[in-house]
């Protein structure tokens, strides 16, 4: 690495232009460890530098790539790419293999070089093939160039798409995948007894001729017009591994009961599970009483199945669990990170069976504060499953006859001991967002039958505080045996994101904290102030998207939505690899027996975070998708109808809605307002017509007609009903949107990138 030349500020932070000449000077080799040891940052001032480097990167000066930084807008010398396609004069186009376009915005164009000297090592790049290369940008052109070192082949040649026949006959492939360049050609011969309208996986074939790339079909999936296809189509675009390999059902199946080594019975202790009616596994159980040497407080037990007993560090379930990081959960299926045998069979807390599990006791006073916790491996049995409508049921008084008999013994201790932990909950002040969560119902045949948004009841509060108090228990557990840990780790906003959110919440006459001084009391006193505005929902929604993204780490700076010190994740090991590794951790602090963290793993923690958090927002966006895509399909039938919508998000190119039944996203073109010329005005993030003085702003409710959907794209375009209101004359503004006529240019813009949607307000299981 360059060594870097002292500078008058090396006693401190290094200011943003210091990192950025450094980065310059250390292409490819810059990251915090790197940049703080350049500039001499003491141990004191790192957490301070995180947070210059994250804002530095949501400022849009430099791109993070995993460890690694890189000034915004360049590339590294060496990279990974994937060759896509061809370009119009029939080069080859390649894209990074690890480009987050969510994140990143489009990929970059890289025009793909031939090898200088071909031979068997190293033979000609084609459409979908690996090549690892040197980046530099072109002189003729805009873009990029890659020299090959060495073609790695094909991993990511397949792709998923719709076949259809030309009118001349001919058949081709349209991508599912927004960023493909082309359709593909596909021989007759080649359609392996595929049908026009087919969802098929196809091959890429090597091929140096101009025009349409060729493919070949290797499996017909289904049938587009079947809506159970959209959740396949967002696992392939997202390479989320749905098929467990042979080796990984087979040590699945191997696996037996635990026994009662290393073990202490709890099977006397009345645990509950509490969870959504249709859930298919129970890996987290319950129980609560008042603790006789502690008036008026409580002793609560958590019991989380102990999937570190089952899968063992380096095994082919453990490898296979790291890759997928977690389970992604889908309207009509879900993709386990576990099999079936282990995450519904061994490691299912069932009603009344001996379950392994790897148990916390914790000790709250009469102000539900904490005083203590105790880990310990133990085997239980659950004495009733219960669905969070019937724990809320006789929650209330009317148990039914079922649950009636342990209503008083098992139930009430649960709902007093939830009532004193709320009161520290109420203190601590953490993050109150109120976002309704929607829930697609679907018909027998996967098709939506319609949305609904399910109430928040005490037990599912009850429930996601004993969880998050579980999570805390765990992070101390660990940090007070020394024992490395991921932590579940929540950064306070960015100063970009806060003048952003200042600027929208001043328009609808409301105030908020300076950025660098904002606390999550902050938002709440925020969120009080417009409880009663009709503009309640948006500032709920801008709040959520000024946020931070949560993500796992072996550094710890704290949870700031949670307004916690230290937060760990401990109550999920089915579903997120995090979890297992916390309890791996747990069984070698307590010194518990087999099943362990791995010593080879200490030094891998940190790539284990980064990739499971990766894993983490790979879910989340294809889960989004694919409700998207349902709720288009759903009202593809209901063109021309008119809907209730709340505006979102005001661009030059248009406004984007959210429809208030459904929750569906759409955009209205400001092509489609035509009967005035149309100004964006930014500081009160309107769109005010020119001769008319009509405005429509964010947060305002209107009445909007679906004029057009496009279910595979997940998109919606909608025409304006409603009147604009009065803002007086636009203020001036560097946008514009020339008038075109109605109908002209793109009817749906596909491929266009949309806000982000924001993420749901989630149960204390995915904090």
């Amino acid at each position: 690495m360059a060594k870097h030349r002292a500078t008058p500020r090396q006693s401190s932070l290094p200011s943003a232009d210091d990192i950025l000449e450094f980065i310059a000077q250390n292409p490819g080799k810059s990251g915090k460890r790197e940049i703080a040891r350049a500039f001499k940052v003491p141990a004191a001032q790192r957490v301070a530098l995180k947070g210059l480097l994250r804002d530095m990167a949501e400022r849009g000066l430099v791109t993070k790539r995993g460890k690694r930084l890189d000034k915004a807008g360049e590339l590294p010398p060496v990279m990974l790419l994937f060759v896509r396609g061809r370009d119009d004069d029939g080069e080859l186009v390649g894209e990074p293999t690890d480009w987050d376009e969510e994140e990143q915005g489009p990929a970059p164009q890289i025009t793909v070089l031939p090898v200088k000297k071909p031979g068997k090592n190293n033979r000609q790049p084609g459409i979908g093939d690996r090549v690892l290369a040197r980046i530099a940008r072109r002189d003729d052109a805009p873009g990029y160039e890659a020299r090959p070192i060495k073609v790695l082949g094909s991993q990511r040649a397949r792709a998923l798409g719709v076949l259809r026949k030309t009118e001349r006959g001919n058949w081709r492939v349209s991508p599912i995948d927004k960023k493909a360049r082309s359709d593909f050609a596909v021989a007759s011969e080649d359609l392996n007894d595929a049908t026009e309208g087919d969802l098929v996986e196809i091959e890429p074939m090597r091929s140096r001729a101009l025009g349409l790339p060729r493919a070949k079909v290797v499996e017909q999936l289904a049938n587009v017009r079947s809506e159970k296809t959209v959740s396949l189509i967002a696992i392939h675009n997202h390479r989320i591994p749905h098929v467990f390999p042979s080796k990984v059902l087979e040590a699945a199946k191997a696996s037996t009961e635990a026994d009662m080594t290393n073990r202490t019975d709890l099977r006397d202790l009345p645990f509950v599970t509490i969870d959504p009616a249709d859930a298919k596994d129970h890996d987290d159980a319950v129980y609560a009483e008042p603790d006789p040497d502690n008036p008026d407080g409580f002793i609560v037990w958590v019991a989380i199945a102990d999937v570190s007993w089952f899968v063992r560090p380096g095994s082919a379930l453990d490898r296979e669990a790291v890759e997928r990081g977690n389970s992604v959960y889908f309207p009509d299926r879900v993709v386990p990170m576990l099999p079936e045998h282990i995450s519904n069979d061994l490691c299912s807390l069932k009603e009344g069976v001996d379950r392994a599990a790897l148990v916390v006791r914790m000790v709250f006073d009469q102000s539900g504060r904490k005083k203590g916790h105790k880990f310990l491996r133990g085997m239980i049995k659950s004495v009733m499953r219960l669905s969070y409508q019937e724990a809320q049921t006789a929650f209330d008084g009317e148990p039914d006859e079922r649950v009636s008999p342990i209503a008083d013994t098992v139930l009430k201790p649960l709902l007093d001991a939830y009532g004193t932990l709320a009161k520290a909950r109420d203190d601590r002040e953490p993050l109150a967002l109120d976002l309704p969560e929607r829930k697609l119902v679907l018909k027998p045949d996967g098709t939506v039958d319609h949305v609904m948004i399910p109430d928040r009841l005490d037990a599912h509060r009850l429930i996601e505080e004993f969880m998050i108090q579980a999570n805390v228990a765990a992070a101390e557990a660990l940090e007070d045996r020394r024992s490395p840990l991921v932590y579940r780790v929540h950064d306070a906003p960015g100063v970009e994101k806060m003048n952003a959110l200042s600027e929208v919440v001043s328009s609808l006459g409301l105030s908020l904290a300076k950025p660098g001084q904002v606390r999550p009391f902050h938002f709440n006193r925020l969120l009080a102030q417009a409880e009663e505005l009709p503009n309640r929902e948006l500032v709920n929604t801008m709040v959520l998207r000024t946020q931070s993204q949560a993500e796992y780490s072996p550094e710890n700076y704290g949870h700031f939505g949670l307004n916690l010190r230290r937060y760990a994740h401990f109550t999920s090991p089915i579903r997120r690899y995090a979890d297992l590794i916390v309890h791996r951790a747990l069984v070698s602090a307590y010194k518990l027996g087999e099943g362990g963290l791995d010593q080879s793993d200490l030094p891998k923690l940190a790539e284990i975070a980064s990739q499971i958090s990766g894993t983490e927002r790979r879910a989340m966006a294809a889960e989004r998708e694919t409700v998207d895509r349902l709720i288009t399909g759903y009202l593809s039938e209901k063109i021309g109808t008119q809907f209730r919508a709340r505006i979102t998000g005001v661009t030059r190119a248009g406004l984007f809605l959210e429809l208030t039944e459904t929750g569906a996203d759409g955009f209205l073109p400001l092509r489609s307002l035509d009967y005035d010329y149309f100004h964006v005005d930014q500081e009160r993030h309107a769109i005010i017509g020119e001769r008319t003085s009509e405005a429509f702003q964010l947060g305002d409710t209107v009445e909007v007609k679906l004029e057009e959907a496009a279910p595979l794209a997940g998109a919606l375009r909608f025409s304006m009903v409603s009147d604009g209101k009065s803002l007086g004359q636009p203020r001036a503004s560097r946008f514009s949107r020339p008038k075109k006529p109605r109908g002209v240019g793109k009817s749906v813009a596909k491929g266009r990138k949309r806000p982000d949607k924001p993420r749901k307000a989630s149960s204390g299981r995915g904090r």
